[in-house]
């Protein structure tokens, strides 16, 4: 009912109430392989109908590559999903569908940025404008020793302990590339900008929010974490949805040694 609503809407060209996600930028989080926190982000950008849509899973080189109203099969071979490592392509294709005439953008951290923060500091990776997103600032001790030891937890304990700085200034690089990104996409368009990234991005405490307001004080921000089964995501967000989780194998026990 409510999708058959929002067409009706859309085909007379009347106006479409976005709710809680009314904003210049919104940002939805998920975990990556489950589809129905996928199928929520599609039904939001249906809602919102951003003017451009902002993709973690997606690097700037393979965003200018994006055929507008593609089909599923042309739009996966256009970005050379298959070979990027994230799940299934038909998960995230009805997001594109929903909004076919956003303007798409990537923020994906490219391997040869993750190998210059390991080896000439995340300021140098990151380029120009790494100080107005925080990234000339140390953490304090606290948030340090927080990220870190969510680092060694997401990693199943198996890290070396003297790589852990190094994973968190990646982490924070990947922030503060989606908050660039989002930024230059609401430049470009005018807004509303939609942002498609991991649970952990999407946090308000700590994630690329907070990079984002740093730059941009003055814009909106709204920032949704999507759980499973009743169970939040960790962090703070302005907005908390469930699904249903999903069957997936414990991934550390790739990490244990075998008998």
């Amino acid at each position: 009912m409510r999708a058959a609503a929002l067409s009706i809407c859309l085909m007379l060209g009347l106006p479409v109430s976005a709710g809680p996600f009314s904003a210049d930028v919104v940002v939805l989080g998920e975990l990556h392989d489950n589809p129905h926190h996928h199928a929520r982000q599609a039904e939001i950008v249906a809602e919102v109908q951003p003017k451009a849509l902002v993709f973690e899973m997606l690097t700037n080189g393979q965003a200018l590559a994006h055929v507008p109203g593609a089909d599923e099969a042309t739009l996966s071979a256009a970005f050379g999903w298959e070979n990027t490592g994230w799940p299934d392509f038909a998960m995230y294709y009805p997001i594109f569908a929903a909004a076919p005439d956003a303007r798409v953008f990537g923020a994906g951290v490219t391997r040869t940025m993750a190998r210059e923060a390991m080896t000439d500091g995340l300021a140098y990776a990151f380029g120009i404008g790494a100080g107005a997103y925080g990234l000339t600032t140390p953490l304090d001790e606290g948030m340090q020793a927080a990220r870190e030891s969510m680092q060694m937890t997401a990693h199943c304990d198996a890290l070396p302990e003297d790589m852990l700085p190094t994973m968190v200034d990646i982490q924070r690089l990947r922030d503060a590339e989606l908050a660039k990104m989002a930024l230059r996409a609401f430049e470009l368009t005018g807004g509303p900008v939609v942002v498609i990234t991991g649970n952990g991005h999407a946090r308000t405490d700590w994630g690329m929010p907070v990079y984002l307001k740093q730059a941009a004080p003055d814009l909106t921000v709204v920032a949704l974490g999507q759980g499973e089964d009743g169970i939040a995501p960790p962090g703070t967000f302005d907005v908390i949805e469930f699904t249903a989780g999903v069957d997936r194998d414990d991934p550390c026990l790739a990490f244990q040694k075998q008998d």
